[in-house]
């Protein structure tokens, strides 16, 4: 492999090698991380704030975490747990079904993407209560598969021109009370879509993101969870918390529903549980669970060894409560020095989050909370077109001229 030092290289290389459609936050190539820090490639260090996507919750290349994928590297490193199961699956869900934030007995499914995370809760749900309709939220991101992008509440982003999209599936208003949602308007709405477009009686599920991901940090304020609990033990409807992004401790909670007490009974983990190997899964009561037949779950790479050894270490490094505690800590100084912040600088409208997921929303002009559209980065947009010198389809701009068959 041709090896460079250089970063305008390999962007370059980015550009002529890698679809467009693949966004990019930062023109950085990473080199080597430890901890909190990372380094390019050409030796300049900083400190990471992303977490490749809330990942990273213990850190770049935890030595916990190294030592326990290093040792099943050594022993094997795929079969498939339809085809013959091992250990550490086992072992880790099981360690999970512990930390469900319910009373039933649960059980655990082990995926590869946060996305096929969020589609096998749904398919689970629809195998439990034999109805098709799905309710999920204004601004919620749940994946970019088909009934992903579909459930997801940002279109215009994620969606664009990517229809027709999966049937059955609504949207209601998530609370937003920065931008004039309160939580009885937002329960309003979802009551209106109850009355007007999808019977009760035909939801299966309604999934939600306790605190939103790329939606802008919101955190579902406790009354608005409870109310939704309360609506789907009325109508039978499966609860499913999507804590794909907010859970394994980003909050200061392992999983951030656990701060209003509501139990879901569907929920689903990726990201940080496997401390950057990818893992994802739902968890659940193990009723609910069990609904779908034999053969009905599952994946080639579900649960894979080396995923599972570094999701157990994980779990480790959870055990005492010092990293949690850690993270609350975390959050309180985050919190008080955003606030701080706001007060001195009139575009930052609000600062809102749970725990360390905390974010500033900046704006225009905070009394009309006007936002202020950022991305993507201007560095990465696509230059406009060259003009060319006639109006023919096949015409093509080039450095010297143009080119007009």
């Amino acid at each position: 492999m041709t090896v460079t030092t250089r970063t305008e290289d390999l962007l370059a290389l980015r550009r002529t090698e890698i679809p467009r459609g693949v966004s990019l936050a930062h023109p950085i190539v990473a080199a080597h991380a430890e901890g909190v820090r990372m380094w390019d490639i050409e030796g300049r260090e900083y400190h990471d704030w992303i977490g490749g996507i809330g990942v990273l919750n213990v850190g770049h290349s935890h030595p916990a975490v190294v030592a326990a994928v290093q040792e099943q590297l050594a022993a094997f490193t795929h079969t498939a747990f339809q085809v013959t199961l091992y250990e550490p699956y086992l072992r880790l869900a099981q360690r999970l079904n512990a930390r469900f934030p319910g009373s039933a007995p649960a059980k655990t499914l082990f995926l590869t993407t946060g996305a096929e995370a969020t589609e096998n809760a749904v398919k689970i749900a629809r195998a439990y209560t034999n109805r098709p309709a799905v309710i999920s939220f204004t601004h919620s991101f749940h994946g970019r598969t088909l009934l992903g992008m579909t459930m997801t509440g940002k279109k215009a982003y994620y969606a664009q021109n990517f229809g027709p999209f999966a049937p059955d599936v609504y949207h209601a208003p998530f609370p937003y009370e920065y931008r004039g949602t309160s939580v009885p308007a937002a329960l309003e709405g979802l009551h209106e879509l109850l009355r007007t477009t999808v019977d009760p009686s035909r939801v299966a599920a309604i999934i939600l993101e306790p605190v939103l991901g790329e939606g802008g940090f919101l955190p579902a304020p406790p009354e608005f969870l409870r109310a939704l609990r309360q609506l789907c033990d009325e109508h039978g409807i499966v609860f499913i918390a999507d804590e794909i992004q907010s859970g394994v401790g980003r909050t200061g909670q392992f999983w951030a529903i656990e701060a209003s007490g509501v139990q879901p009974d569907l929920l689903t983990f990726a990201k940080s549980i496997g401390g950057g190997l990818p893992i994802s899964g739902v968890t659940g009561r193990a009723d609910v669970m069990d609904a779908p037949a034999v053969g009905g779950l599952g994946g080639t790479y579900a649960g894979n060894p080396l995923a599972c050894a570094a999701g157990l270490a994980v779990l480790d490094l959870f055990e005492d409560g010092t990293l949690l505690a850690h993270a609350r800590h975390v959050g309180e100084r985050l919190h008080a020095a955003f606030t701080a912040l706001q007060a001195e600088v009139p575009g930052i409208g609000d600062v809102r989050g749970q725990g360390p997921m905390i974010a500033m929303e900046f704006v225009k002009d905070r009394g009309a909370a006007s936002p202020i559209p950022s991305w993507p980065p201007a560095w990465s947009r696509k230059p406009a077109r060259a003009a060319c010198c006639c109006s023919r389809p096949a015409c093509t701009p080039a450095s010297s001229g143009c080119s007009c068959p």
